[in-house]
This record gives C-alpha cells, structure tokens and sequence, in this order.
C-alpha cells in the first residue's frame, strides 16, 4: 500500500481517466496528471483542449456527467448564433465553457506555454492534483478512414465514428518534445498508472512523444495499466475499432500486449479470469476487480485497490 505523502503519477485521456483520476484524489494527497493533448484542435479560432478541460471540469465538481464533456448546466447560445450564421457548428462549445478556450487561446498568442495555462487554470480551481500535459507542442491525432484521412473530432463528433477505420497516426508527434516537468514526475513517482482511456487514441498520443516510453521501460515495475475493456467490448468510444484497424486483438490481452513493454502490472475484470494465464505469458503481474466507476464510491474503490497492489521492484 501507497503512503499518502508518496507521489503517485496518471496517465490519463478522458472520460474515463476522469473519473479514476478523481478517485485517486480522495485518497493520495500527492497526485500528479500526464495529460492527453493528441485531441487539441483550433476551432472557431480557439484553442480547445478536450481531455485537458475533462480532468479540470471533472476535478472542480463542474463537469457535466450526462454527457462526459462540458460544463453541468451549460447553455449554447453560441453555437446556435454559429449556425445562425452559416457557419458549422457540429462541434459544441457551452457559452461558460466557452471562457476557458477564450482565455487559454489569449494566454498562449501571449506566449504563455500549455503547461503554464494548464497550471493557472489548476490554480484557479485550487485543484491539488497536479496537471501536466504530455507535451507544450502541437501533436493531432489523424484517424485514416475509408472517406479520407479526419481529425479525431471530425471522425468522433461529426462523422459519430462511422466510417471504417484502417489506420491512426499522430501528427507532430515525432517532433515534439516531453514538456519539462513530465520527465521528473516520472523519475519521482513510487507509481505511475496508466488509466482505464482509450489505448490508441487517448494514451497512444502521449507514448508516440519520443523519450516517454524509454523511460517507462526503464522502470516498467512500477507502471500498472487498467483495462479499458471487458470481455470484448470497450466501456466507451471508438476503442475497438482503432484496435482492428491496428491488428490488436479486441480484448485485455490485446491492450496488454500493446503496453507489454512499458507496465509491469495489468488490472482487469474480475469476469475476465479466462484472459488471465495469456496475460502472464506476456510476463505481467495480474489482478482482477471490479473496474466499472459509475459512482464516486466506485471511483474511489479501484483507485484504493490500484494503490494496495503490490508490485514488483
């Protein structure tokens, strides 16, 4: 088990990483965030940061649930004057919400970095978790599909994840560069999870920025990932269909598989027993549990169990 004065550090996307995030804030005094950018995207002459906003909003009790994105009570008169206008206006922006792009797009044509915007807004939620996103460079993740190579929010949002796809990239990635702070929350921490997010398209951006997955192996011991999937089926998103069109198998052990080289330890399903033995082979500690997190008591539950695995150092 963790000391609450230990640094324990996420991984995270979404959604999902939300709320296992949120759950670790219940119990560890010193927690620490990776934050997706892959899914950043100019719109409307902003610059939005979904996952980013997910982890601030989930953390400062203003998120809205309902839909996993956005702010709780939020009104769109915005979009709708967009449309009005005859503009698009398929991707949402909530007129509260709206304030944080504004402010974070002033902020960085001022110069201010990502990381120091992400930092200020923290600070102003007074939130304790730190916040780091992966990188203070632009990285875009492209999905290829059988009607073109989109956006990951053109697919997700106006295409509703229809179309087929055959492959995933991440633009920029190759040139961009681990923000400063990453590199020592890692070194420092006494664990770093990997969260239950999409593997390909919320983790896969962060470990397509070179230098984190070699220092992750460095010290795959102390890296534990949480299945995003149960059975064959993903909790949410497009998850299995990037995993096809990548040759994974659609699965726990297809997920482990794909982190084999950089956790030590894989939590899955306790009604995934019958993926445990190929999980092993692949030379990982596994636990199984109940990892849905559909309340605050479930979120806090995993994050408690996640902290009492013992791993191996």
């Amino acid at each position: 088990m963790l000391k609450s004065s230990q640094l324990i550090t996420i991984l995270s996307g979404g959604t999902g990483s939300m709320k296992l995030v949120r759950g670790f804030s219940q119990i560890e005094r010193s927690v620490a965030v990776i934050l997706n950018v892959g899914d950043n995207v100019w719109k409307y002459g902003l610059y939005i940061c979904p996952d980013i906003d997910t982890i601030l909003y989930g953390l400062s009790g203003l998120l809205d649930t309902r839909r996993g994105w956005g702010m709780e009570g939020d009104t769109f008169n915005f979009m709708d004057q967009t449309g009005k206008l005859g503009q698009e206006n398929w991707f949402r922006i909530g007129d509260r919400d709206l304030a944080t792009h504004v402010l974070r797009t002033e902020l960085i044509r001022n110069g201010m970095t990502l990381t120091n915007v992400t930092e200020y807004l923290r600070s102003t939620y007074k939130l304790n978790a730190e916040l780091i996103p992966i990188s203070d460079d632009s990285i875009e993740t492209r999905i290829i599909t059988n009607r073109g190579e989109l956006n990951i929010q053109e697919f997700w949002v106006k295409y509703k994840a229809a179309p087929k796809v055959v492959g995933v990239k991440y633009k920029g990635a190759k040139n961009s560069k681990l923000a400063a702070r990453v590199l020592k929350l890692i070194r420092s921490s006494e664990r770093i999870v990997i969260a239950p997010a999409n593997p390909i398209s919320s983790i896969g951006p962060s470990l397509a920025v070179p230098g984190l997955k070699n220092e992750l192996s460095k010290i795959k011991e102390k890296v534990i990932a949480i299945s995003p999937i149960v059975g064959k089926h993903a909790f949410s998103g497009p998850a299995a269909k990037y995993m096809k069109a990548l040759k994974l198998e659609i699965s726990p052990v297809g997920v482990a598989k794909y982190y084999s080289d950089i956790i030590g330890t894989f939590v899955i399903s306790k009604n995934d027993l019958l993926f445990e033995s190929a999980i092993k082979k692949l030379g990982l500690n596994v636990y199984l549990t109940d990892i849905a997190m559909n309340t605050l008591h479930e979120e806090r539950r995993l994050a408690s169990f996640v902290a009492g695995v013992s791993v191996r150092i």
